[in-house]
């Protein structure tokens, strides 16, 4: 071990001027073995924040699609139209739109119709947020990762250095060194983009579900101003005296 963390040193200090693609290999190769399980990490977090990207993307589409197709048919009083096209839609919104207009053919209070909602709001919530918290976790266990290989690098350097010369020992001590501290620069290279991809998705989650909820308002406001006029239109006339 002494001897491998000797020559990694060594590399350190007699290492060449090299182009961008064999500085980076030989990043990596003097990090160790922690810089590919860091990029390997590194890799499922990106992969999980461009699936959550693009399913998040298309989802604030459909629903925008599917409102401006169901706002007409709500505000005509169509409620029975509407609730086949959000049955059939695969929104967001209309899954949760079909909840409520599920009750509203049966008389339901208003309170029952608000309950429907948030049913439905509780099953299309998880899919929203699905995965996108791994980010976090990820952007964590990269930095532990990080400082756990440095850490490694330090004993390993100073084992080396216990049975090295004393006039080289300052020169590959310092070389040991700055080699154990590109885990955790690598670390934190991953970390950073790791934890801003999370806010991102995070963000973009809140709009969706903000703008489900108003949406969800707005058919309860309607729903509520319609029944007055249902009710009026259906009470029996008093004959003129």
């Amino acid at each position: 071990m002494a001897e491998s963390s000797q020559s990694i040193a060594n590399t350190a200090i007699e290492q060449p001027a090299l182009g961008t693609y064999d500085t980076i290999i030989s990043f990596m190769q003097n990090g160790g073995e922690f810089m590919y399980i860091i990029l390997f990490v590194f890799f499922i977090g990106m992969a999980i924040a461009i699936e959550r990207f693009v399913y998040l993307s298309l989802m604030k589409s459909k629903n925008k699609a599917a409102w401006n197709r169901l706002l007409p048919v709500l505000n005509q009083g169509n409620f029975r139209q509407a609730l086949d096209m959000a049955t059939n839609s695969n929104s967001a919104i209309g899954r949760i739109l079909a909840y409520g207009l599920s009750k509203v053919g049966q008389g339901r209070r208003h309170d029952d119709l608000e309950m429907a909602m948030e049913e439905g709001m509780m099953e299309v919530l998880p899919r929203l947020e699905k995965r996108t918290p791994y980010l976090a976790t990820f952007a964590n266990i990269a930095t532990l990762l990080g400082l756990l290989g440095t850490i490694m690098g330090l004993i390993k350097a100073f084992t080396a250095v216990a049975n090295v010369d004393p006039a080289e020992k300052a020169n590959l001590l310092s070389a040991s060194i700055s080699v154990a501290m590109n885990t955790t620069a690598f670390g934190l290279m991953a970390a950073i983009p790791l934890l801003l991809l999370y806010t991102f998705l995070q963000t973009k989650t809140t709009e969706i579900v903000d703008s489900i909820e108003m949406a969800s308002v707005k058919f309860v406001n309607l729903i509520r101003a319609a029944r007055p006029q249902e009710k009026a239109k259906t009470a029996p006339r008093r004959p003129a005296s």
